[in-house]
């Protein structure tokens, strides 16, 4: 089984900045993609960023040059840094840990709020 814990959201006036973490912990295999999804009230779902164990990355476009995705293996942790944050960017952000044979973990979801 595997889990995923986020944290890092929270209240941020727009121009700020948050981290978000999210640490997995179980049978995790070596080779996987981590990313973060988030969902705004009323919308769809949408990828944001992801990373796999060789540190490529994907981003939305509207993200490109303000966010950055990293992770450290050692801890089995994904990190996002988000910059010059906009009350459009306010959402559920949600971990993912993406494993071939295992399939995808989702967390519970971390909220991030952008006032202007």
């Amino acid at each position: 089984q595997v889990q995923l814990v986020e944290s890092g959201g929270g209240l941020v006036l727009a121009g700020g900045s948050l981290r978000l973490s999210c640490a997995a912990s179980g049978s995790i295999f070596r080779l996987n993609v981590m990313g973060w999804y988030r969902q705004a009230p009323g919308k769809q779902r949408e990828l944001v960023a992801v990373i796999s164990t060789g540190g490529t990355t994907n981003y939305l476009d509207s993200v490109k040059g303000r966010f950055t995705i990293s992770r450290d293996d050692a801890k089995n942790t994904v990190y996002l840094q988000m910059n010059s944050l906009k009350p459009e960017h306010t959402a559920v952000y949600y971990c993912t840990l993406k494993m071939t044979l295992q399939g995808t973990y989702w967390g519970q979801g971390t909220q991030v709020a952008v006032s202007s």
